[in-house]
């Protein structure tokens, strides 16, 4: 009798042994986060190449003076001033400019009055050679003495025309309209040829000057519109004036120039972005809330089989408003997570709702 009982515990202990040893079902995967989806969408888009510049003058004259070893008597601009063509800008102490003009007047006088007697005596000459009274000698030396005259004359015209221009340089102009974009002259200053005094922006026009990619120049042309952004957010519309001919053999880039008719705040020197618009084009986006980056890379993720999703890199485009132009990187059928896709993880899975669900 024992012996049977000691059996039968042996063998319930074999059987919760073999319950225990029985291998639990598995569980399924649990969802991480509720998520929409969409698909690539094609639109028409106006392309656009954005590039970084800057601003500048589009003719920017140095003016300085015409005479050495002058005093500066007055300086009649700042900085700002829009002038007029022809316009005096700066005076220089003019007195021993205007002695020297006296001067040359009365040696144009002298020689005035020198060639009337020369041609008096001439004329008296020919009577007296006529009826015989002189020689021949003579006369020659009558003639040459007018002819001396004249030539001394037209020196001292010559001569006085010299120390008006002169007496004119001591007034510098504005040679065209524009406005003064720096001075670098003070009164009282002693001034020399060849030395900048002021800047003048020639019409008072501003251009902006961006480099270009090899790849862009071929969609840019002569006219194009272009909006620059100033470092206060204001845009200023311009047009696209010239493109340069030849590119840049370390960067690659070619220098454009876009005219900014009316530039607002913008000046000379600013740093400014713009955008130049270069026409339609069929493209491939996705919603902005879809992209996500990682370590400084934009990512989307991809719903696969199962409701699992898979991070994957892309090559991004230009913005369009709410949308994401998108150059490569994903396939045409490729269904995206939008909403949710900034808290998943690579692999995760997900649980999907349509958009007015979530």
């Amino acid at each position: 009798m024992r012996a049977t009982h000691w059996l039968s515990l042996c063998l319930i202990v074999l059987a919760l042994s073999a319950c225990g040893r029985r291998a639990a079902p598995e569980s399924e995967p649990v969802a991480s986060l509720t998520v929409t989806t969409t698909q690539l969408e094609m639109r028409d888009v106006e392309r656009e190449v954005i590039a970084s510049g800057s601003v500048a003058a589009w003719q920017e004259m140095l003016l300085g003076v015409e005479l050495s070893g002058l005093r500066v008597a007055k300086v009649l601009v700042e900085p700002g001033d829009r002038v007029e063509a022809g316009q005096a800008l700066l005076e220089l102490d003019q007195r021993t400019l205007e002695v020297q003009a006296r001067q040359a007047e009365a040696n144009l006088a002298q020689a005035e009055a020198s060639l009337q007697l020369a041609q008096a005596q001439a004329t008296r000459g020919e009577s007296l050679l006529a009826q015989n009274l002189i020689s021949s000698s003579n006369f020659d030396e009558l003639q040459a003495n007018r002819a001396r005259a004249e030539a001394q004359r037209v020196v001292a015209e010559a001569e006085r025309d010299s120390a008006r221009l002169r007496l004119g340089f001591a007034t510098l102009r504005a040679p065209h309209a524009g406005i003064i974009a720096a001075r670098a002259v003070q009164p009282g200053q002693i001034v020399s040829t060849g030395v900048e005094l002021l800047r003048l922006i020639r019409d008072g026009r501003l251009e902006w000057r961006a480099e270009i990619a090899e790849a862009d120049l071929s969609r840019l042309e002569v006219g194009a519109p272009v909006e620059v952004r100033g470092l206060d957010g204001q845009i200023v519309n311009g047009q696209i004036r010239a493109v340069s001919p030849s590119l840049d053999p370390q960067t690659r880039t070619a220098l454009i120039f876009a005219d900014l008719p009316e530039p607002g705040r913008l000046r000379a020197g600013m740093f400014a972005e713009g955008r130049l618009r270069v026409g339609l084009a069929r493209v491939a986006v996705v919603p902005r809330q879809s992209v996500v980056f990682r370590d400084g890379f934009p990512y989307v993720f991809v719903l696969e089989e199962g409701n699992r999703v898979r991070q994957q890199r892309i090559e991004m485009g230009a913005s369009q408003g709410e949308f994401i132009e998108i150059r490569a990187g994903l396939d045409v059928n490729a269904v995206i997570v939008v909403r949710g896709a900034g808290f998943l993880g690579d692999g995760e899975f997900v649980r999907l709702v349509t958009d007015s669900g979530a």
